[in-house]
């Protein structure tokens, strides 16, 4: 009974630091009008990407309130026509210029290095600097709502995250634990206010940084082989004296990550490693999980099976408090709740499955995507 009572106590603090989180301090940047007066650039780094590229380039192109707005798209060796598609919706835009990257050299990775390539090409008047995935498309006052709110809330880097967009079963299990996991074990006040490198998370589908703050945070050639150059460039401002925010973006983006399970499966488990760092500390973090929301639910049945009513209802409680959490996240960040959240001890099995399948990857060196090595 004791340890059931610990059990719901601890997943009642999680959940209420979820909602301190999203309720009090995570960021909402306006979504329109809003106009900001300096040069930004937009930066698409793209490979392979003909597919999905439309919605994000017209998104792109639609936006208002940025005057002086510059589009740098770089195709990273594509061999699908992605360029085809980019000349073909751009037409005659003066605002957009069409790179041709070069091959990551030794050292490097494809995205940084397609990152550095666009950041080095971008107008040298542009005071911010704005990356975008292909997989996002913009609401028309995006770019100017994001910068406008990076210089609102004093910072060299701002990360607004966009609305994931779920339709697959697998979807719906995955990809909400994105935001569930640092609306919940990140303190989203003391990350802007720390200097702590270690203390910082960004997601890349859409970052926004300051172009001085970038460049003296060494931009991507700082993360040149880093799997998650995100949260490392992140890491890299802080630790060149500048600050980080998070923002909820769900009304200035949205993003559908992945097209099918194999896509999501392997998107996972080329990085998941590398979010948990040691074996060690991925086993404890992951052991933790699992105890405080998978177990309820077993722990409840195996409690009804042996006569111990009470013993199951609080497991339940425990198991309807981590529900509780997922709903607070989804409902923050424009995702989908309901019925989804009742699933959250198997969402959280399978982050566990993914990971162990991430390090066995890794360990044979097997890790690669769009064609690449990645470790």
């Amino acid at each position: 009974m004791t340890g059931v009572l610990l059990l719901v106590a601890g997943v009642a603090v999680l959940t209420l630091h979820t909602w301190v989180n999203a309720s009090r301090w995570l960021r909402r940047p306006a979504d329109g009008p809003v106009e900001v007066a300096e040069t930004v650039a937009v930066l698409l780094p793209l490979r392979d990407e003909a597919d999905r590229l439309t919605p994000c380039l017209r998104g792109l192109l639609a936006q208002r309130g940025v005057p002086d707005l510059r589009i740098v798209v770089l195709d990273d060796g594509s061999t699908d026509g992605t360029a085809d598609v980019v000349r073909a919706v751009a037409g005659d835009d003066r605002r957009v210029t069409l790179l041709t990257g070069l091959a990551p050299p030794p050292g490097w990775l494809g995205k940084p290095h397609a990152c550095h390539q666009l950041a080095g090409r971008a107008d040298p008047a542009a005071t911010a600097l704005a990356f975008v995935d292909a997989d996002v498309v913009l609401a028309p006052y995006a770019v100017a709502a994001a910068v406008a709110e990076l210089r609102a809330a004093r910072v060299t880097l701002l990360s607004p995250y966009p609305r994931i967009v779920t339709r697959t079963a697998a979807d719906r299990l995955v990809q909400p634990l994105l935001q569930w996991l640092w609306l919940t074990f990140l303190p989203l006040r003391a990350m802007e206010r720390s200097p702590r490198p270690s203390l910082a998370a960004a997601g890349g589908q859409f970052l926004v940084v300051d172009r001085a703050g970038y460049d003296a945070a060494g931009g991507h050639a700082a993360v040149r082989e880093k799997i998650l150059e995100d949260i490392e460039l992140a890491r890299a401002v802080k630790r060149s004296g500048g600050r980080i925010a998070l923002a909820d973006g769900s009304r200035l983006a949205s993003c559908r990550m992945y097209d099918d399970w194999p896509q999501l499966r392997d998107g996972y488990t080329k990085s998941l490693w590398a979010s948990f760092g040691h074996p060690g500390a991925a086993v404890a973090v992951l052991a933790l999980l699992l105890l405080l929301y998978a177990a309820p639910p077993l722990i409840a049945l195996a409690a009804l099976a042996a006569g111990a009513p009470a013993v199951a209802a609080l497991a339940l409680l425990a198991w309807l408090l981590g529900a509780a959490g997922r709903v607070v996240s989804a409902r923050a960040t424009g995702g989908r709740w309901w019925p989804d959240a009742l699933g959250h001890p198997v969402s959280v099995v399978v982050l566990g499955w993914l990971t162990a399948r991430s390090y066995h990857l890794r360990k044979r060196r097997r890790l690669s995507w769009r064609g690449r090595p990645v470790s």
